[in-house]
């Protein structure tokens, strides 16, 4: 039997979710993707990224990112409240986050197929059978979620998303447009006149979408704060390991897409087992040394060398990496999602989500800038490796974190 319904408080997508429904909003965020990646706009803005260095080609970065966050704490949301506390809605986590790490991976290699066969105008196109079947899936197999009524945060909600959407913008534009620029500057004030009308606005709203409380004691923000953290590595990860096969081996964008398949195999086969170790050894050991195996993967990358090759230099982070991956995220959404009061169980996954998105955009402003200064030509290798070194700081921090305050859930048996 589902457990009841939370009331939902998510920032941003989830305050529509007292008026539909969980899995109505989900439905309606995968739509609203699908629409915005294939019209004209969108793929005129990917094709001007596509044509430009690699550090500004993320500026559409926050109208996708935006889009998909309306449909993701809602699905998670929706798994919450189907599955059962225990080894149910272990395996549930499992499932949840393999199937983003392997459709990552799958979208290089795809990715890479349709552009070197049909050209990337087709990697617009591929999303239409895709969407079609999720739709229909949801549809007929997922359950309706009960929902409860609740009062609408619209304060919180707008200062929330206009604050995250301002510093995400100053994050990505920094390496292009200098620390100091106006628009950089001007996007980091209003990102922190945002965040501190939210602070206001929440201590004084009876159901607020960011619970304050959250960020006032170690077990909670510890977690989320390491969610932040592990994206800001992997990111990093995938984004330089992609320009040192083009940039420095010369492989085709087809060859850059297999060359991360040892890196998806890793994920798939840690993630068929991470259920069972959750349930047996807890989540903060699991989760630990998940971010072991990412410290000591990217610590191994950011040693690479221009005369490397991809068996001698690539190969064995690939596999590292996806190990850690594999038996990191799953845990450590399960801490974050258990530690919540089942009134904010909502709020915790669209704070999941937003940490996610938020950590993506600092690990590759702070990484890019860093190789900025040495990329092109001989010093490709080594702006890419200072790139890597630095982003070693995020998964050692994460570990920090999660090691020291993580608390087990009710799931472990010895």
């Amino acid at each position: 039997m589902p457990n009841r319904q939370p009331r939902s408080q998510e920032p941003l997508s989830a305050e529509v979710h007292p008026l539909t429904s969980h899995r109505r909003t989900a439905t309606l965020g995968l739509l609203v993707r699908q629409v915005f990646l294939r019209s004209p706009r969108s793929g005129r803005r990917l094709d001007h990224d596509l044509t430009r260095n690699s550090a500004q080609g993320r500026r559409a970065a926050p109208d996708r990112s935006l889009i998909s966050v309306r449909a993701a704490p809602g699905t998670l949301v929706l798994l919450m409240s189907i599955t059962r506390p225990g080894p149910q809605r272990a395996r549930a986590m499992t499932v949840f986050v393999l199937s983003i790490g392997i459709g990552a991976a799958l979208g290089l290699l795809i990715g890479g197929v349709l552009t070197t066969s049909l050209g990337w105008e087709w990697v617009m196109f591929v999303n239409i059978p895709i969407g079609v079947v999720v739709l229909v899936g949801v549809r007929l197999l997922v359950p309706e979620a009960p929902r409860a009524p609740a009062r609408l945060d619209v304060g919180g909600a707008v200062a929330s998303t206009a604050g995250m959407t301002a510093l995400v913008y100053g994050l990505i534009t920094a390496e292009s447009q200098g620390w100091s620029s106006p628009p950089v500057v001007g996007s980091f004030a209003l990102a922190f006149a945002g965040l501190l009308a939210l602070v206001l606005i929440e201590r004084r709203h009876s159901a607020p979408v960011v619970p304050l409380e959250f960020f006032t004691r170690m077990r909670s923000a510890a977690p989320l704060l390491a969610m932040m953290l592990i994206p800001a590595g992997q990111a990093g990860f995938l984004y330089f390991a992609a320009l040192f096969t083009q940039n420095a081996l010369g492989f085709t964008p087809l060859q850059t897409g297999l060359s991360v398949l040892p890196f998806s195999a890793a994920l798939l086969v840690t993630n068929v087992l991470t259920s069972r170790l959750v349930t047996r050894y807890g989540e903060r050991i699991v989760g630990s040394l998940g971010m072991l195996g990412l410290l000591t993967g990217l610590l191994r990358l950011s040693r690479i060398e221009a005369a490397d090759t991809f068996a001698g230099g690539l190969l064995g982070p690939f596999v590292l990496l996806g190990l850690g991956a594999g038996l990191t995220i799953a845990p450590l959404t399960a801490v974050i999602m258990h530690q919540a009061p089942p009134a904010q169980v909502g709020a915790a996954s669209s704070l999941n989500q937003g940490m996610q998105q938020l950590g993506g955009a600092l690990g590759l402003a702070v990484m890019t800038t860093v190789y900025g200064s040495g990329a092109g030509g001989v010093h490709e290798a080594g702006a890419i490796a200072a790139a890597l070194t630095t982003g070693v700081v995020f998964p050692l921090l994460a570990l920090i974190l999660f090691a020291t305050w993580a608390r087990p859930t009710a799931t472990t048996h010895s």
